[in-house]
């Protein structure tokens, strides 16, 4: 018997909203599924570009690893092998440097890539972080082609103990009445460091087991690396103090500094219109716009020092790569902060190296001192307090 056809109309009626209510549910399924995908592949690429901001405004490795310091030193000596391949001299070998050679067929000419350096100041140069120290101490980071077995025999030679920190070894090695303290941190680098507290070379071990952060590094290093150029290949980051010797022994930094600031040095690669050359910036940060005038005034004097020297050399005063490059000196003031900038055409780096004497190559950081038998008594494994 056929329903009325009231219900045959409800029926109908029924079966029509929920065949609409099929295909909005499918049509919302078919939009929710084509937006997500997009949304998807939106937010990893936001991600991906993050990450590239962060690593570019975040130092190098090796120099993250380092730890707080008074200054910090860089250099990317894999990238200036690739640019000045033709310019750089041979390089002649003491024997002490021949021997390093010959045990761990590591060459740092050719096989270091990258160098990262923390200084620390003593306590008589504006507090520094050497702790009992009375001279600069030093806690680097080197990266290269390492051969780790042929290292670690050498420096088992040249340790007088060797301290066992979470599984990796720490080579204790006297030198010059202090303790250098070397570890192997991975297959391409290693660190080293002379500074009295041997936590300061525990503190980079544990920093390199990490997983490796755009966030991490020291405090001075994050905050001053944003003011280093892209693309340097070079670069330092030194807290200054007038009453801090200069490493050249050329007297005090109250020569150019009245009160304390932060320099920031850099050194990059840049094309011109014929070759590339070296672009040099150094920037002091000051506490006011009148600390940075001084600094900027005597600054401008010295370099007056250096044009009138520059007439009188004989020969080097019409050579044009020496002139190009003392024209290209200048200083200048931006509010708080002293700029000085300079070109060097690679003309002046060929000269400079030419006429410079004789090196006798990169010395063994880690040899032993003078009058120092080369193979000391077995060094004795200790466990760390």
């Amino acid at each position: 018997m056929r329903p009325p056809l009231r219900e045959r109309a409800e029926l109908t009626v029924t079966a029509i909203e929920c065949y609409h209510y099929q295909a909005l549910a499918r049509n919302s399924m078919r939009i929710r599924r084509r937006l997500t995908i997009p949304l998807i592949v939106l937010l990893i690429v936001a991600a991906i570009a993050l990450i590239v901001v962060l690593r570019k405004h975040a130092p190098p490795e090796a120099a993250r690893l380092l730890p707080g310091a008074d200054g910090f030193f860089y250099i990317n000596l894999k990238w200036i092998r690739t640019f000045s391949a033709n310019q750089l001299p041979p390089v002649s070998r003491e024997p002490e440097y021949q021997k390093f050679v010959e045990e761990t067929g590591f060459q740092f000419e050719r096989d270091l890539d990258q160098a990262a350096f923390a200084i620390h100041y003593p306590q008589a140069w504006g507090n520094g972080s050497a702790g009992t120290a009375t001279e600069p101490r030093f806690s680097e980071v080197f990266v290269g082609k390492i051969d780790s077995g042929r290292l670690t025999a050498y420096l088992k030679k040249l340790s007088s103990s060797i301290d066992d920190y979470r599984g990796f070894d720490i080579y204790n090695i006297p030198f010059e009445g202090r303790t250098v303290r070397v570890v192997i941190l991975s297959y391409d680098s290693v660190a080293i460091s002379n500074h009295p507290n041997p936590d300061v070379i525990r503190g980079i071990l544990d920093r390199s087991r990490k997983l490796a952060s755009p966030f991490g590094g020291p405090w001075l290093l994050r905050k001053f690396y944003r003011q280093v150029p892209l693309a340097s290949l070079s670069f330092a980051i030194l807290r200054v103090r007038p009453e801090i010797s200069s490493f050249g022994g050329l007297g005090s930094w109250s020569l150019l500094f009245p009160h304390p600031a932060v320099a920031v040095i850099s050194a990059r690669y840049l094309p011109t219109f014929q070759t590339s050359a070296l672009h040099l910036r150094a920037e002091a940060f000051t506490d006011s716009d009148a600390d940075a005038q001084a600094v900027t005034e005597k600054t401008s004097a010295f370099l007056s020092l250096f044009h009138a020297a520059e007439g009188s050399v004989g020969s080097h005063g019409t050579d044009p790569d020496v002139k190009a490059f003392f024209d290209s000196l200048k200083v200048e003031q931006a509010g708080s902060r002293a700029i000085l900038s300079a070109i060097v055409p690679p003309g002046f780096i060929s000269k400079a190296l030419a006429e410079a004497p004789p090196e006798t190559g990169v010395p063994a950081a880690i040899g032993a001192p003078p009058g120092q038998p080369s193979v000391p008594n077995p060094p004795q494994k200790t466990k760390p307090r």
